[in-house]
């Protein structure tokens, strides 16, 4: 970094910004194969939020490469760098006071590490969609895993890309087994009980 560059404090900060909301902020981290359900659940769980007043921001992958992200491309080195521009973004939400809800596959465990590194402990809360690959596949939402079979897609996460299973996530939900609404139940209670929202 340019040591001529220097962080510069003000008299307005995370925790006043806080105190005008009715909970804590924090990164809640939905992970896992696409089809999953990241998306479908964060956005069920947004909307749960708004109800009882909670200050949100949803990111989700395809929406951020329209714009902050849209000259990377899918290879290892541009997934990282699109994780790492995220991980940056919703720290600066985080100290906005907002509870950030992000949908990204992010394969790989050290960028998502990364990002809990960026915030104060208890402020990233890694949600693992473990739901089977199979099952993702099958449901293909957007005919993705088709193309990558195909071949007309390369760096499919599962099929010619990676994916590390988070090793200690703080919730995992598996929804092929449990309903949209137990998920976004689940997840409520949570945060229920780490006093995030009241």
């Amino acid at each position: 970094m340019d040591e001529n560059i220097v962080w510069h404090h003000y008299a307005v900060d995370k925790t006043k910004r806080s105190q005008l909301k009715a909970h804590r902020p924090c990164i809640l981290w939905f992970t896992g194969f696409s089809g999953s359900g990241k998306s479908t659940v964060a956005n069920a769980l947004e909307h749960a939020l708004l109800a009882r007043n909670i200050h949100t921001y949803l990111l989700d992958g395809d929406n951020v490469r329209h714009g902050l992200c849209k000259d990377l491309g899918f290879s290892d080195a541009d997934r990282v760098e699109n994780i790492r521009r995220v991980g940056e973004l919703s720290k600066l939400m985080v100290d906005a006071g907002l509870l950030v809800l992000t949908a990204f596959i992010s394969p790989f465990q050290a960028e998502r590490d990364m990002v809990r590194d960026l915030v104060s402990e208890g402020e990233f809360i890694e949600i693992y969609l473990d739901t089977p690959f199979d099952v993702c596949e099958q449901r293909d939402p957007k005919g993705l895993y088709k193309k990558a079979r195909a071949g007309e897609i390369k760096h499919f996460t599962g099929i010619d890309s990676a994916y590390e299973p988070p090793i200690n996530p703080e919730i995992c939900l598996n929804t092929s087994e449990q309903s949209l609404e137990c998920s976004v139940q689940q997840l409520i209670e949570y945060l229920l009980s780490k006093n995030i929202i009241r």
